[in-house]
């Protein structure tokens, strides 16, 4: 009885320590999400700011905001195409790791610019903006040519599995066409013996692959027929050659 017992609490925290176990990973679940949605969000309405002050600020306020919007765009595209490339090429690890130390740079870019928008010294400012457009030029291209170069990749590997798949798709065409199959003496179907062979031309050919076996057998009872010679009083109609397309012979009437 005991036994039964320590049997049912063991049962019974083994239950609550998954049930616990579930619930956490649940809540760190929705959490993620909520933060992801939350994240987006925010990263939306920033990215609208900025599109709004580069086009309705003129002067340097709206092109550091030009400047932050173009970095940002750029970074995040790269980002998620060398994220989504990573999954399927193990090589774009190495050029993940280069984009990691690239946006660094980029992050520290976008922080001073984003400071850069609230300076009053709008004379300083400007002072500073061709700076300012050169590196972000660089941190742009740099990341433009990751981005092409890993989509470059994946569309050279798809156009190959592309060429080999023509390739195997050419070949079972070609092996479908040939569809005359070796008879058991080793020549094609349809086609007539050699003359070494030693058969002569009045032997029947080879039936093909549609006939029935019940022809094959009365063609070759009728050939053994034939090799007899007829009788004075005339061949018996219930042994003479038959073919499909005869009528069966009709009885004599006795009236």
């Amino acid at each position: 009885m005991e036994a039964v017992i320590l049997i049912l609490v063991l049962l019974f925290l083994v239950f609550v320590g998954v049930g616990a176990y579930a619930a956490v990973k649940v809540v760190g679940a929705a959490r993620r999400s909520v933060d992801r949605t939350i994240s987006q969000a925010r990263r939306t309405v920033e990215d609208t700011t900025l599109r709004a002050k580069s086009y309705g600020q003129p002067g340097a306020a709206g092109e550091v905001a030009q400047l932050r919007l173009s970095l940002r765009t750029s970074m995040r595209a790269t980002q998620d195409a060398l994220h989504a490339g990573v999954a399927e090429d193990e090589s774009l690890r190495e050029t993940l790791g280069l984009f990691e130390r690239l946006s660094a740079h980029g992050l520290e870019l976008d922080a001073e610019l984003r400071r850069l928008e609230r300076e009053p010294d709008k004379t300083g400012l400007r002072q500073r903006l061709p700076a300012l457009r050169e590196r972000t030029e660089q941190i742009t291209h740099s990341a433009d040519a990751l981005r092409w170069a890993a989509r470059d990749r994946a569309r050279k590997f798809a156009d190959d599995d592309l060429i080999a798949l023509n390739e195997q798709i050419d070949v079972e065409a070609g092996a479908l066409r040939h569809w005359t199959t070796p008879a058991a003496d080793g020549h094609p179907q349809g086609q007539a013996k050699s003359a070494g062979s030693g058969s002569d031309s009045g032997s029947p050919a080879d039936s093909g692959s549609w006939s029935s076996a019940g022809e094959g057998a009365a063609d070759a009872s009728d050939a053994g027929h034939r090799a007899a010679p007829d009788a004075i009083t005339g061949r018996d109609p219930n042994r003479q050659q038959r073919y499909p397309w005869q009528k069966a012979a009709r009885p004599e009437s006795t009236t």
